[in-house]
């Protein structure tokens, strides 16, 4: 039976609403996307009133992606009173990149938008559009009655698109008067540890940032400095190959070590520029560790990752390395008899073979089923190893924690850790010569 359009557009809108259908959603789904335009208010009705989050995930999946022949289309949807309607309609103009400037009027009043959710998606819109933005984002900075609010985006995404390069004298006055309030009144927070990081005995800023070739350097707050390293280590989708080693976060003095997040633009280009660059990163990073120790007496570099399980370490005293440890090269790659901040423990590649009893443990637990938390799992996991006399594992927070500090546990109740002077961005040779990486940081 032939449908018009109108019915066709009802019958796939009813289909992708019903969670007891024996239909596969994604089938009214692709229809709504071929209807195009005309399902557009539909589907902003069905999500704004959608009764479960399957619903909700359905009509968002599928507004997104209407085949609609101008994006301004979507525009009335900006002003919805739904904000996961405004959300979604906002995020098709970031895919626009560039283009999407030609409602950037439009889009300017979601960088003061109640819901946080929207205005970084307003953000991520603006920072698509690129150098072009910039001068509207400036004229927001320039209108009081724009408000607070949407004033603080715009200085967000103008960051987002060119760095600290991007903003103005007066900007750049505010937010380092900001810095140093909040220094003074900083709570230390754990370090999100996911990279390397060096760590030798001093509290002489000065010469550590001559060890590694540093300058022009910036004083922030920890987050900001966290905040800085865990943006360029990770955030590679369009970023300059310059722009990946730039800057190093380089801490206060934490119980006199001072550590140094991020590598120099000599050692990053030799690693990416190597035939075998994870054999020649290993080597880099046992050069940099006896450099420094001829100029601090020790040094250390420490790794980790927070995906795949990937842990490492490197100590060396008096121009030489004593240990070096990787655990994915742990069998051919290590270097050094085990250190003593290693003992007692087992190195991630050991085992300990416990017969059947753990795993007999473990199937106990496993039945016990909704009756265990996660912590009281964890902690009677870790006592059941305790009692067969199984070793904690050691991993490269837990070496530093013996040897110099761990950044991940600064935050810990309880922890002690003496901090003196102020951390700092500072740049590379490739950040002395082409700028900051664009990117907002958390003040």
């Amino acid at each position: 039976m032939d449908e018009t359009p109108t019915a066709e557009l009802a019958s796939a809108l009813d289909l992708l609403c019903d969670e007891g259908s024996p239909v596969e959603w994604s089938v009214p789904a692709e229809a709504l996307v071929r209807i195009g335009e005309p399902a557009l208010f539909p589907l902003a009705d069905a999500l704004a009133s959608a009764r479960s989050p399957e619903v909700e995930r359905r009509a968002v999946w599928t507004l997104a992606r209407l085949e609609v022949a101008d994006r301004g289309s979507y525009l009335p949807l900006l002003r919805h009173p739904h904000a996961e309607v405004r959300h979604t309609a906002l995020s098709t103009f970031k895919f626009q990149g560039e283009a999407a400037i030609d409602y950037a009027d439009q889009l300017m009043p979601l960088l003061g938008d109640p819901e946080a959710d929207i205005r970084r998606q307003a953000v991520l819109a603006f920072q698509a559009m690129g150098g072009s933005a910039v001068p509207l984002l400036e004229r927001l900075r320039r209108q009081p009655a724009t408000g607070p609010r949407i004033r603080a985006t715009a200085l967000e995404a103008l960051a987002g698109i060119g760095g600290p390069n991007a903003l103005s004298d007066r900007d750049l006055a505010a937010w380092r008067r900001l810095t140093r309030i909040k220094q003074l009144v900083e709570v230390p927070e754990n370090l999100h540890l996911c990279g390397s990081w060096f760590a030798v005995p001093s509290v002489d800023q000065a010469a550590v940032l001559a060890a590694f070739d540093l300058g022009d350097p910036e004083p922030v707050t920890l987050r900001t400095g966290a905040s800085a390293w865990n943006h360029d280590s990770h955030h590679w989708h369009g970023k300059r190959p310059h722009e990946r080693c730039a800057r190093v976060f380089v801490s206060p003095a934490l119980d006199g070590w001072t550590l140094v997040f991020g590598d120099s633009s000599q050692d990053t280009h030799r690693v990416e520029d190597a035939d075998d660059p994870e054999a020649v990163r290993g080597e880099v990073v046992r050069e940099r560790c006896a450099d420094l120790s001829r100029r601090f007496g020790a040094a250390h570099w420490y790794g980790m990752s927070c995906g795949d399980g990937w842990t490492a370490w490197c100590i060396a005293e008096d121009g030489e390395v004593v240990r070096f440890y990787d655990a994915f090269e742990a069998e051919e790659g290590a270097l050094g008899a085990r250190h003593p901040a290693e003992s007692g423990c087992l190195l991630p590649h050991e085992t300990v073979d416990t017969g059947d009893a753990l795993d007999s443990f473990l199937d106990e637990l496993s039945n016990a089923g909704d009756q265990l938390d996660v912590e009281d799992f964890y902690s009677r996991y870790a006592q059941a190893r305790r009692d067969l006399g199984i070793p904690d594992t050691c991993y490269a927070t837990d070496i530093a924690a013996r040897l110099s500090v761990d950044p991940g546990s600064l935050g810990t109740p309880g922890a002690r850790t003496r901090i003196s002077g102020s951390g700092v961005l500072a740049l590379t040779a490739c950040g002395r010569r082409y700028g900051h990486p664009a990117g907002a940081l958390k003040a």
